[in-house]
């Protein structure tokens, strides 16, 4: 069946799934306690906390605006320097703001949070699933990588589901030390077991001075980055994926950025709620992402499944933004379990159309594509959200501006259907990369 033949292509990836369904056990066990935590801080004894929501939305525009950079050259510094050094890195960055929390939940230490917890994100966010499935890539032969992607992406609920479960029945004053203790599990178990995949590349400028080599890394950054672009721009794959992906993280960003804290002023909802949407979003995405997907990919491909997908995304954030009572949002947060397939559809699409030397380049540019949807989706979001949960809202629709954001997924849709499928990258941007790096397991296999 092709469930137990993707099950057999995850085995050499054991060393790097399980740390880090651990990290997101981790992560996610946090995620519906911190709406409770910051507003509790910021505006006592309030449902509402418009401050609350500008920080965050401050937080994912600056967020943005460093991962524009940050994002593809941690994706080139992968295919050059390897994986496993990379991931070591992004998987460490979430364990001292979290450590702060556990320590003292004031408002001053809400606001420290919030600075460390910027910088994690732009060190962190996006960039683990992107060198995780440019090690993928290394490892699993192209007409199969589809299926592992959806099997990865159904542990990332699965792990989610984990998390959720531990925050319904956990007491709150012990979610952050437990979960501190399983993102140091993390970065320790990949030191000692994760196997490298790429040959770094020989540098034969060590003795040179310190100025030298500071400027040599600035020109073959730059020099990295224009590769990347032109690997994307001369793909109309790559080209067209890379809207779709923009508009739509530029309408589910704005929406993840305020959907726990509309939910909370407008029905009331607090952590038992919100861990009970995001475990049945999680439970129906685990069987969606790793027993459907891989049956239906071969069938229908992947463009059909990403258009699926996307508009069911559009229901998602229709439903939310009209609700009008509170079983409302878990009828909503049930079309979660289609449009979850977004990602790994989108991978697998980025991961055909790259060769294998410029996995970690293609994935990291259109990451940073993103990433600029990030940082613009706030500054129409965060305003627009305060604006109609207060009282000076102009008419009764407190999810105006989640409806508003569904707009950007009907976009993304129409750039989708327009997809055509690409297997191989031009053959002479392989002849002009700078770099080239030949995959260590594949050529043992």
């Amino acid at each position: 069946m092709g469930w137990e033949r993707s099950l057999r292509e995850l085995r050499p990836l054991l060393h790097l799934l399980l740390p880090l369904c651990v990290h997101w056990i981790a992560e996610e066990m946090t995620v519906s306690v911190l709406v409770d935590v910051t507003t509790g801080a910021l505006c006592p004894g309030e449902s509402t906390c418009a401050e609350a929501i500008y920080i965050n939305g401050l937080q994912q525009t600056v967020v943005g605006i460093f991962k524009m950079v940050v994002l593809p050259v941690l994706g080139q510094l992968s295919d050059e320097y390897g994986r496993k050094p990379l991931l070591l890195l992004t998987v460490s960055t979430t364990i001292v703001p979290f450590a702060l929390l556990a320590i003292n939940q004031s408002r001053a230490s809400v606001y420290v949070y919030y600075v460390l917890r910027t910088i994690s994100y732009i060190i962190s966010q996006g960039s683990i699933f992107c060198i995780a499935v440019a090690y993928v890539a290394d490892v699993v032969h192209e007409s199969k990588r589809a299926a592992v992607f959806s099997w990865i992406t159904g542990l990332f609920s699965a792990s989610h589901v984990l998390g959720n479960v531990l925050a319904r029945f956990l007491p709150e004053a012990y979610i952050f030390e437990v979960s501190i203790a399983l993102l140091i599990f993390c970065p320790l178990y990949m030191y000692l077991f994760l196997v490298e995949t790429v040959k770094p590349t020989p540098r034969i400028d060590e003795h040179s001075t310190c100025m030298y080599r500071m400027l040599k890394v600035v020109e073959v950054r730059y020099r990295s980055m224009r590769h990347a672009a032109a690997i994307v721009i001369s793909s109309p794959t790559l080209k067209g994926i890379s809207l779709v992906s923009f508009f739509y993280e530029l309408g589910m960003s704005g929406i993840t950025s305020v959907l726990l804290y509309y939910l909370k002023s407008a029905f009331g909802f607090n952590k038992n709620q919100f861990s009970e949407i995001l475990m049945m979003v999680g439970i129906g995405s685990i069987v969606s992402q790793m027993l459907v997907l891989p049956l239906v990919n071969p069938l229908v491909g992947e463009k059909v499944i990403l258009c699926i997908a996307l508009l069911a995304s559009i229901a998602y954030a229709l439903l939310y933004g009209l609700a009008w009572a509170s079983w409302v949002p878990y009828l909503s947060a049930s079309f979660g379990v289609i449009y979850v397939l977004v990602k790994p559809a989108t991978y697998a699409i980025i991961s055909k159309a790259s060769s294998s030397v410029d996995q970690g380049k293609a994935q990291g540019f259109i990451a940073g594509v993103q990433s600029i949807a990030d940082l613009l989706s706030p500054l129409a979001m965060s305003p627009l959200t305060s604006w109609f949960l207060s009282t000076d809202a102009p008419f009764n629709c407190k999810g105006f501006s989640i409806i508003c954001a569904s707009l950007c997924m009907v976009i993304s849709l129409c750039w989708a259907c327009t997809l055509k499928s690409e297997i191989s990258p031009p053959h002479d941007l392989l002849e002009n990369a700078e770099n080239i790096e030949a995959p260590l397991l594949s050529q043992s296999q």
